[in-house]
């Protein structure tokens, strides 16, 4: 009879061991991110159902994908950031994964524009705890010098939500109907929360922070929200990044839930078609944006700090003009791939797709190593207040309240022209980031010396 005993691990297997598990930690936290954005976007492609069913404006869709989700989102984001930097980051996203997923269902359930709207209410309450742990753990995960590569791959969470949730969603509303499109996103996300609960790694806090950074977190553990936004706001570098951000979060969440709206309307395809194609395309060639623009971001940073932000104004100037070229381009002239119908426009939508989500990754990351670990998750939480508010509640309802001013003059295309006024929006963001630059530098030097 042989007794079986556990053999300690070598050093080399145990560290090998720890990057799997990290490594699995991200992976899911992404995914996580992903179901947030799909059960936050995909109000995008049901608009023209919901709204022919419910009767109402452009200005009223705009309120419900935006300012009714974001004004409870934006309420509760900083008190589930500041519980989050005193308890176990990896349960509150698991747990709040969870439950906006089941609220998300309870869209589908809806029967009156306003129960829809409180259903919307809901998914924000639980996508509030989501967003700012998970950049928290990745920051305690990777260290400086890997952190815009590991954001780089969490930060393919918007663009595959684009891809499954515009794409699946059209497919299931052009189906069965926009409520089952509601209804069969709850399963991804509450199966994702399970596996990041049971699988998932809660790091230490503070991991990758010198010795004099760790003493001034153990001695500032317990301070206020206020000395934390006091903080935040003595740092010119994190003020103009966000500012930056405030603004590419405006145009980002208003295209992304106007898109589908704008190829219906200004090029005639049907709800499946313009989906498919917003989920198909932009969702790969953001994917593909977001990786290259962090790896391209750890590569320069290395030889300049500055890179940190000159990779996000680079974006955001390349992308302005290619998203003003896909809004511009005339209707009427496609591909045909089989059945289905491609713009010719489509080709710029590729090129803006992919510069528009330059900005993402390396801005996080650079506020991450402009915050101390002990009030990380409340700035962030804080920084993403703003985005989902000037974002996600402002960007929708301000494309749609300007479609509906430009309807009189310009008729079906009024939408169209919205969308190419807030366009403008990335030349402003570069603006920013590159007065950014200069104290961004400043401050990672002081860091190191």
């Amino acid at each position: 009879m042989t007794t079986s005993s556990a053999v300690p691990l070598s050093p080399l297997e145990s560290a090998t061991q720890s990057n799997w598990r990290r490594h699995y930690t991200l992976i899911l936290l992404t995914f996580v991110y992903a179901m947030s954005l799909i059960d936050r976007q995909i109000m995008g492609v049901l608009i023209e159902p919901v709204k022919k069913e419910f009767m109402v404006s452009d200005t009223a869709m705009g309120l419900l994908t935006g300012l009714a989700f974001s004004v409870f989102y934006t309420a509760l984001a900083v008190p589930m950031g500041r519980l989050a930097d005193r308890s176990n980051r990896r349960n509150m996203v698991a747990w709040c994964c969870a439950a906006w997923s089941v609220m998300t269902g309870v869209c589908g359930l809806a029967t009156s524009y306003w129960q829809l709207a409180a259903a919307r209410v809901g998914v924000a309450v639980g996508e509030s705890g989501g967003t700012a742990p998970s950049l928290s753990i990745i920051a305690d995960h990777y260290p400086p010098q890997q952190r815009s590569r590991a954001m780089s791959v969490f930060m393919l969470g918007p663009p595959l939500g684009t891809l499954f949730g515009l794409g699946m969603g059209a497919w299931l509303a052009h189906q069965y109907g926009w409520r089952s499109a509601f209804l069969w996103m709850t399963i991804p996300g509450v199966l994702v929360a399970v596996l990041l609960r049971q699988g998932g790694i809660e790091p230490v806090r503070g991991r990758w922070d010198n010795t004099q950074e760790a003493a001034i977190a153990t001695a500032g553990a317990g301070e206020s929200l206020a000395t934390v936004m006091r903080a935040m706001w003595a740092s010119p570098a994190f003020v103009r990044i966000t500012i930056a951000g405030l603004l590419l979060g405006f145009v980002g969440y208003g295209i992304g839930i106007w898109s589908t709206a704008f190829l219906v309307r200004s090029h005639g395809l049907n709800l499946q078609e313009a989906g498919i194609l917003i989920g198909l395309v932009s969702g790969i060639s953001s994917i593909f944006g977001a990786l290259i623009s962090g790896w391209l971001c750890d590569r320069l940073t290395q030889r300049d700090v500055r890179w940190q932000i000159g990779v996000p104004m680079i974006g955001s100037l390349l992308a302005l003009p290619f998203g003003v070229l896909y809004f511009l381009y005339p209707a009427g002239e496609f591909w045909l791939l089989g059945p289905l119908r491609i713009p010719h426009a489509m080709v710029f939508n590729v090129l803006f797709a992919f510069f528009g989500v330059w900005w993402a990754a390396p801005s996080f990351a650079a506020l991450t190593a402009l915050v101390s670990s002990h009030r990380r998750t409340t700035a962030l939480a804080l920084y993403n207040l703003g985005l989902t508010l000037v974002g996600g509640g402002l960007g929708p309802l301000g494309v749609g309240m300007l479609s509906d001013a430009l309807l009189p003059m310009l008729g079906a295309e009024s939408l169209r022209w919205s969308l190419i006024i807030v366009m403008g929006a990335f030349g402003l963001a570069a603006l920013s980031l590159f007065a950014a630059m200069k104290p961004y530098a400043q401050s990672q030097a002081s860091a190191v010396g």
